[in-house]
């Protein structure tokens, strides 16, 4: 097939793209309506690409990679712990979106994955993390914090020790004002009422 070889290589080198991203390489290159979706469907029954969602894909068998079907988002709670080292636990992906997307537990060619909505006000505190081939947000030791307690997710106590340390108290200076009182009072306690 025309361009074959040009759309495998184009979009391998990308942790994951959608149809749009397909349709649109085809119309520039001027292929026939609706050619994308025949590439796509091929290449999803040869195995060589996999379904992360409707209508986005991508060419690795790697679960970390299901993140980028939800953009905005970053990679948080347990498996930012693990991804930045806090953690030994082997946990699945967690992903953090203010995209409606519906929130829950889902999976990718066996392996499970979870969404978690957040408001766009509390979408903060990531940056990038080099992981294989390429770079994904994940949750700063800041926002991890904050985020267990939003999530009212349990935390072993040695983990917490952990992500208490790793905090960077100026950082977190910055965070709390936007936090809500609530919210902000139990992240304070947790730190051992420092600041």
């Amino acid at each position: 097939m025309k361009y074959m070889k040009e759309f495998v290589e184009k979009f391998t080198n990308k942790p994951a793209f959608s149809s749009t991203d397909a349709r649109n390489f085809f119309s520039f290159r001027n292929g026939p309506e609706g050619y994308y979706k025949t590439v796509v469907n091929n290449l999803v029954t040869q195995k060589k690409l996999h379904r992360i969602s409707r209508g986005h894909y991508t060419f690795h068998n790697e679960a970390q990679f299901v993140g980028f079907a939800f953009q905005p988002f970053y990679y948080g709670l347990g498996d930012a712990l693990s991804l930045r080292n806090l953690w030994e636990q082997e946990t699945n992906p967690v992903i953090i979106t203010p995209r409606k997307a519906r929130s829950g537990l889902r999976t990718f060619e066996g392996r499970n994955y979870v969404v978690h909505w957040i408001a766009r006000s509390m979408f903060f505190g990531y940056s990038p993390l080099r992981y294989g081939d390429f770079y994904i947000p994940v949750a700063d030791p800041e926002k991890i914090l904050i985020d267990f307690i939003y999530y009212h997710e349990f935390l072993p106590e040695d983990a917490i020790e952990e992500l208490v340390n790793a905090v960077d108290r100026n950082l977190m200076e910055e965070y709390l004002p936007r936090l809500n009182p609530s919210l902000r009072m139990k992240v304070i306690a947790l730190m051992g009422g420092k600041k």
